[in-house]
């Protein structure tokens, strides 16, 4: 199924290191405190990604990694922010903040004649992977400072910079495994492979974020150091997460992963559960509602469900390893919904789209963010039933998608209309068998050469019934309304046809809702919808979530495959419906 893809941009390198040098000097101009450490965690993350892109640029460009001055470079200004992020973490975000004198030196080599292609880095941005929890991670590990750091780009570059700040070690080296996902291998310069193995008696650091499904990145560096001399018990990962190599994995590499020590500190231990009062995200979340002693309930995992259905029978489904961190928050009669929203700049414009539109009275009200997390009032409305006026959600919704379109623009790309069609031609191929492929992608390719014309807009991407709620004065308000068109899959920004096709499938609207929902949006929007892109659009976003749900489910004995399976079945009903009409 193809579902999943890279947030990438392409940039100038003096407009990056513009923003670098930005924050690392407003950084120094702050007073300390929470907020100071997180515009240097955002500093650090846009670095790292600065560091990336240059990286991979001299890799293309040579085809192996080896030693370079942009790297040099790169691998220094990490290692003095890293450093400068572990003193405050320490000092729970109080004392001064100093960067070496040359670090305007070391930013100005980081450049290059041509605009470099710079990835996101997902860990922060979706998975609330904390760089602090890899300061931790080698703070207990014990290692001495003589460790030689390896960090695997893309975030590894960072990543590896944390490691080597709270050894004491030197800059850390970065490495781009390549090849199949299930079958990575490294090609290093010789100098780059001389300094790595300057001393095959010192312990080595493999830091990354996984392992995936094979966690072939992580083994074939292990591979590399073992095939030159370095003993197996001198070998020590580095991982996001406690679980293994996933299912995909040799046998050779998940026996090795068992053998070694691996250093992993998990986000809940790090500022959920920790007893550092300072570093805990209650106190941060309580200090920006000003509430004292408030209650707290997990609902990550799809635990909001039993507030809002009540018991498992009426559940929706769940996709529950990529739902975001999220927290109830009470006091009295006062309740907040904290949620993960990501660390870097994407984090600050999540925030910033929640408050426009909870202004707007479409979506709660937004109080605020503190260090990833956004915070919001906790709307005490109902589900959408079935039975509810079709004409109250068409109008509810059309007005919703209508301002997105004219107040929202793009913020970033998306996947062409050419790979959406890809995209969802395979998906119902491996669904619903070629036969079925073969008849959905000619009805999509007779519109899709057609060549309409697209107006990106900062889409919903979520318009499910079970993300919608009945306010008590008798609104229709959107949850989770911020997230989605900067998430970690291929879709990215649309046209605003593809919330309205996303809309016609999840309300199940009939032909004659469908044409007073595209008209409402139009109106609206002061846009053409028309209905052969929304053909193209609705059969797209069915191959989407067909692909999507299909790998949801983790075995028969988990008791949210049966909800999962009906999702896709009903997707593929849809789908159906959509090809005979």
């Amino acid at each position: 199924m193809l579902v999943y893809g890279d947030i990438a941009r392409i940039e100038d390198s003096v407009s990056a290191r513009s923003r670098i040098a930005e924050g690392m000097s407003a950084c120094l101009a702050l007073p300390s405190g929470r907020r100071r450490h997180e515009l240097l965690v955002r500093t650090f993350i846009a670095t790292g990604e600065l560091v990336q892109g240059l990286a991979d640029r001299e890799f293309e460009q040579r085809a192996v990694d080896d030693v370079s001055d942009v790297q040099t470079a790169g691998a220094r200004l990490l290692l003095a922010q890293a450093q400068a992020m572990l003193r405050s973490w320490q000092e729970n975000f109080a004392g001064d903040l100093t960067f070496p004198a040359d670090y305007p030196l070391l930013l100005e080599r980081l450049d290059s004649r041509d605009p470099i292609r710079m990835k996101r880095a997902e860990g922060y941005a979706f998975y609330a992977l904390y760089p602090e929890s890899y300061l931790e991670a080698a703070l207990r590990s014990e290692l001495p400072p003589g460790t030689v750091v390896l960090g695997l780009r893309s975030i590894g570059v960072s990543l590896a910079a944390l490691v080597a700040a709270a050894l004491g070690a030197g800059p850390a080296y970065s490495l781009r495994p390549t090849g199949h996902p299930f079958c990575r291998h490294l090609r290093l310069g010789q100098a780059l492979g001389e300094r790595i193995l300057a001393d095959r008696d010192a312990d080595f650091a493999i830091v990354d974020e996984g392992p995936g499904l094979s966690g072939s990145s992580f083994g074939c560096v292990a591979d590399w150091l073992q095939a030159n001399g370095v003993a197996s018990e001198r070998l020590h990962f580095f991982p996001s997460h406690a679980g293994g190599p996933g299912a995909y994995a040799s046998d050779a590499h998940r026996r090795r992963w068992k053998q070694r020590q691996t250093h992993v500190v998990d986000v809940r231990d790090l500022i959920i559960d920790t007893p550092k009062e300072a570093r805990r995200l209650q106190t941060w979340a309580s200090e920006l509602v000003s509430a004292r002693g408030p209650s707290w309930r997990d609902l990550s995992g799809g635990g909001w469900r039993a507030l809002r259905y009540g018991g498992p029978k009426r559940w929706p489904p769940s996709y529950r390893q990529q739902e975001k961190l999220k927290f109830l928050m009470c006091e009295g009669d006062r309740r907040w919904l904290v949620k993960f929203a990501g660390l870097c700049e994407s984090g600050m414009e999540k925030g910033r789209r929640a408050a426009l539109l909870g202004e707007a009275g479409f979506t709660p009200p937004v109080a605020g963010s503190c260090y990833g997390f956004t915070v919001e009032q906790w709307i005490e409305g109902r589900p959408i039933e079935a039975n509810a006026a079709r004409e109250w959600i068409v109008g509810g919704v059309g007005r919703y998608l209508g301002f997105r379109a004219r107040n929202l623009p793009a913020r970033q790309g998306g996947a062409s209309l050419s790979e959406l069609c890809h995209m969802a031609v395979n998906n119902v191929g491996e669904a619903l068998g070629p036969e079925t492929a073969a008849q959905f992608e000619r009805l999509i390719g007779r519109r899709h050469h057609s060549g309409p014309r697209l107006r990106r807009i900062d889409t919903d991407n979520r318009l499910h019934a079970w993300e919608w709620l009945m306010g008590d004065d008798g609104r229709l308000l959107k949850t989770d309304a911020v997230d989605h068109n900067a998430a970690h899959d291929l879709i990215g920004c649309q046209d605003v046809a593809w919330d309205v096709a996303g809309a016609c499938v999840e309300f199940d609207l009939s032909v004659a809702e469908q044409t007073q929902l595209a008209e409402i949006v139009a109106r609206e929007a002061d846009c053409d919808l028309r209905e052969d892109v929304l053909t193209i659009f609705e059969g797209c976003y069915l191959g989407f979530q067909i692909g999507l749900w299909s790998g949801a489910a983790t075995g028969s004995s988990d008791p949210e495959t049966p909800r999962i399976e009906k999702t896709v079945r009903r997707y593929a009903d849809r789908l159906q419906g959509l090809l005979r009409h």
